[in-house]
């Protein structure tokens, strides 16, 4: 089954917990949350407290994305938080396998991330290993980004890769996702959607959602 999965660095942090329960109740299947130093991608977000918080509201599995250097240090943080799904990145992680074992040792799904200018082809080494692949669609860092339209390329090749080898892995597709162009990513191959201001900037969230899941059915 494919699953929508608001992010909420998209939210009002004012009201998050209000927040979080309209898209609960409004049919999305994962909450997920993007973590930022400020180091690895140019913005701070938050960290394993407000995860921890955001467990005590929802009972859907949290998608937590380590947009940080030195990610092998903050997996048990974050999986002590409530995390369900951990995904870090290709891209600057010196020991990735050693870390998605990591992950996966302590019983919660382990994701690897590429970034837009990241080709599939990098993943070879360690697509056997991970539980779901994330691919970039725009560049990490910042919510309401414009989808990086050769994300679609890159979905079909891992997709393509995925069924050849027999990989037992879902897609992820992170950036940029809305009414407009989700069905085409779909076709492609992803798995799973995230969707941030789509979902949040709408005043009818559950609408949103709704449609959303018509066009990937």
């Amino acid at each position: 089954m494919k699953k929508i999965c608001p992010s909420i660095l998209s939210a009002d942090f004012s009201k998050l917990k209000e927040e979080i329960i309209e898209v609960e109740k409004g049919g999305a299947d994962i909450i997920h949350c993007d973590i930022m130093d400020g180091s690895f991608v140019p913005n701070i977000s938050f960290g394993a407290k407000i995860v921890s918080d955001v467990k005590k509201i929802t009972d859907l599995p949290l998608d937590v994305h380590l947009m940080i250097n030195n990610p092998e240090k903050f997996i048990v943080p974050f999986h002590k938080a409530g995390a369900d799904l951990i995904s870090v990145h290709y891209e600057n992680n010196l020991h990735l396998n050693r870390t998605v074992n990591q992950i996966k040792e302590m019983g919660i799904k382990a994701g690897v991330v590429i970034n837009p200018a990241t080709p599939v082809f990098m993943l070879d080494d360690i697509i056997e290993y991970a539980d779901y692949i994330l691919i970039m669609s725009v560049n990490p860092g910042f919510g309401g980004q414009k989808f990086i339209a050769n994300s679609i390329k890159k979905i079909r090749q891992l997709k393509n890769k995925i069924e050849k080898n027999n990989y037992k892995c879902s897609i992820e597709v992170d950036g940029g996702i809305g009414v407009e162009n989700i069905k085409s990513i779909s076709d492609a191959g992803a798995d799973m959607f995230v969707c941030g201001a789509s979902i949040f900037d709408s005043k009818d969230r559950s609408g949103v959602i709704e449609k959303l899941r018509s066009l990937i059915v």
